[in-house]
């Protein structure tokens, strides 16, 4: 469990039930705004997948899925998804879905080997989205124009909660600020990559971090990435400069699909060429799935953000270690 922090004078401007009414504005009104400018349809999704078919999100590739047995399936195992990267793909061939036309769905998650914060829990809830490309669409600058898209969201969804909640203030920058992970480290060389990243977003209110996975000139990359869903070289992070806990708050992260070609050298360089064999990566490799652009957006950390609140279980319910209970009880931090 990572440290606790508890802003000096922090007190929640909403009690419980006010909490939960406001959570359900800020959901109801952003999700509007996503669907409307990526053209998304929402789609139910599953909430456990076998391990067999590859369709399991492997995060950094060390983090443990929960599974468990199905008793009226000849004992079938299953796993608890990570995220639905992969299996969005699957369903946009499967529903019919053309090249502009996306899908959206509430992903759930267990995270059993994630450091709790303030910001981080087991539980995770994001929006998740995936959208069919072109192969001429498949750019550099389609992915920046997404990303434009969903900033605007977001400004939309401040302005429109300032609005509803006298507490709550602008302070989103007008644009997002691009930038790529080892352009972040040429800037910032005798940095940590989470020092780096909470030096460019305290400097421009609102970035998106390019190229995420791959290593960078001082031979490590800047964050992991599974080798079989984002393309390194067209993914990122869109992370927000968030005031109340003084933080670089990450919100998204997203990019255009791997294609056959970038995942094979993806593969090659983690050393996890026998993913190959699975039924998702196959289905790559051998062009039978639509090129695809596609994210996650934490539904949490948007509702912890807008809300202006110091942790993440004061708009979610999840498990806490003691430490935390008592540190927010403490301070008078009303966790759901």
């Amino acid at each position: 469990m990572a440290e606790i922090m508890i802003p000096q004078g922090y007190a929640s401007a909403l009690n419980l039930h006010e909490t939960q009414v406001a959570i359900k504005t800020v959901k109801d009104f952003f999700q509007q705004e996503l669907v409307k400018r990526l053209n998304l349809l929402r789609v139910t999704a599953p909430l456990f997948v076998r391990p067999e078919t590859g369709l399991n999100d492997n995060l950094n590739g060390v983090e443990r899925p929960v599974g468990f047995e199905i008793k009226d399936s000849n004992h079938t195992y299953a796993e608890i998804v990570h995220s639905l990267a992969k299996w969005k793909r699957f369903a946009l061939k499967k529903y019919g879905f053309k090249a502009g036309e996306g899908l959206y769905t509430d992903m759930n998650a267990i995270r059993r080997d994630e450091d709790t914060d303030n910001i981080h829990s087991i539980y995770v809830d994001q929006w998740d989205w995936e959208r069919i490309l072109s192969p001429e669409a498949r750019t550099e600058e389609t992915l920046r124009d997404t990303v434009r898209a969903i900033y605007k969201a977001l400004k939309h969804t401040e302005k429109y909660m300032s609005i509803q909640y006298d507490y709550i203030n602008e302070f989103l920058p007008k644009d997002i600020f691009f930038i790529t992970s080892q352009e972040l480290e040429n800037r910032y060389p005798e940095l940590s990559p989470k020092e780096r990243e909470y030096e460019i977003v305290r400097e421009k209110g609102a970035v998106f971090l390019m190229q995420i996975g791959g290593r960078l000139a001082a031979g490590e990359p800047h964050d992991g990435r599974a080798p079989d869903y984002d393309d390194w070289k067209l993914n990122g992070d869109i992370i927000i400069y968030y005031p109340v806990l003084d933080i670089a708050l990450e919100i998204s992260s997203m990019g255009i699909r791997v294609d056959a070609k970038s995942l094979q050298e993806q593969l090659e360089i983690s050393g996890c060429q026998d993913r190959a064999k699975l039924d998702f990566q196959k289905a790559v490799l051998e062009g039978t799935l639509p090129l695809t652009i596609g994210g996650g957006i934490g539904q949490s950390r948007i509702c912890m953000f807008f809300l202006r609140k110091a942790h993440i279980g004061e708009v979610q319910c999840s498990i806490w270690p003691e430490e935390t209970l008592a540190v927010t009880e403490a301070h008078g931090v009303q966790l759901l």
